[in-house]
């Protein structure tokens, strides 16, 4: 793990590509929202934004990042910034997964993405389709991470049996394994494979879409440990949880204060009794908040 200033921790990918730990979720973050919130995550030491195609803010965040890259104050290069996008499960497919790659580029107005992932293992339940489109759309990330236009690929909400369907047919290994994780939801089998074959674990939903931190439910252990660290807010004790594990990290939110105070997860380190609370918080009733990808074929 290389380190600079403590929001610029970062791990090295299988294909010596750096990322940094902590990233900018924009899930839900429209228009209004981005130059905010995104200007507030770059000045407090965020390098990397996490896009989707099926996000719709592609453009809206190109904008913000040229305008963050011309701000002399700031001293930023292209290369100080990390930006990841993903492919709607709608242009799943050689061709049409190569295309998108190329709407996306020029909707961010970059020549090249640090990260691109395959968002979705499938369009529909139980098609067949599916695994042959999952098969031509990785064939085409490897020739565009060839060419240059995509430094490192992966992919998001894998299971298990996708991914190793994924490592049986590949010509390059996923560089980045993007799924929902939280000590809810600690997949454990799906993090070792990871390890396993060097893909860099990424967690989404750190926070429970919330849930975890306001009150909403009642988990006297994750309770007990958000008290004991009172110093730190639930969700930065989550998060650290993540990093401290080695896992990437995306929060959002749509305040640009939270998302300041959310980056501050390297100024602390967790007790190796409540990492394992945390660790085993989920372990006889797990807790799914997003979407099951377990039901694509």
């Amino acid at each position: 793990m290389s380190t600079s200033t403590p929001s610029h921790q970062a791990v090295t990918l299988a294909n010596r590509v750096s990322m940094p730990l902590l990233g900018l979720g924009t899930y839900r973050l429209r228009a209004d929202d981005v130059q905010p919130v995104v200007r507030a995550a770059v000045q407090a030491g965020y390098r990397l934004i996490d896009s989707a195609a099926v996000y719709r803010n592609e453009a809206h965040i190109g904008k913000v990042i040229h305008e963050l890259l011309s701000d002399d104050s700031l001293g930023l290069r292209r290369e100080d910034l990390f930006i990841t996008s993903k492919l709607a499960p709608r242009d799943q497919g050689y061709d049409a997964c190569y295309n998108a790659v190329q709407d996306s580029l020029q909707r961010f107005n970059l020549e090249y993405l640090d990260l691109y992932l395959i968002h979705w293992p499938g369009l529909k339940q139980h098609d067949p389709k599916n695994a042959i489109n999952r098969f031509s759309s990785w064939r085409a990330l490897e020739k565009l991470h060839a060419e240059g236009k995509l430094r490192a690929i992966g992919v998001s909400n894998y299971t298990l049996t996708h991914l190793t369907e994924l490592l049986a047919s590949c010509t390059i290994r996923p560089h980045v394994h993007q799924f929902e994780l939280h000590p809810l939801l600690n997949q454990r089998e799906l993090i070792a494979l990871c390890e396993q074959n060097e893909i860099q674990v990424q967690a989404y939903s750190s926070l429970g879409e919330g849930r975890l931190v306001s009150g909403e439910l009642v988990l006297p252990n994750l309770q007990a440990i958000f008290a004991k660290y009172a110093q730190q807010t639930p969700a930065q004790v989550l998060l650290r949880w993540a990093v401290q594990h080695g896992w990437g990290v995306i929060p959002k939110s749509k305040s640009p204060e939270r998302v300041k105070v959310n980056g501050d997860v390297f100024s602390f380190e967790l007790a190796e009794e409540d990492m394992r609370t945390l660790d085993l918080l989920g372990v006889s009733n797990p807790r799914r908040f997003c979407w099951n990808p377990s039901e694509i074929q």
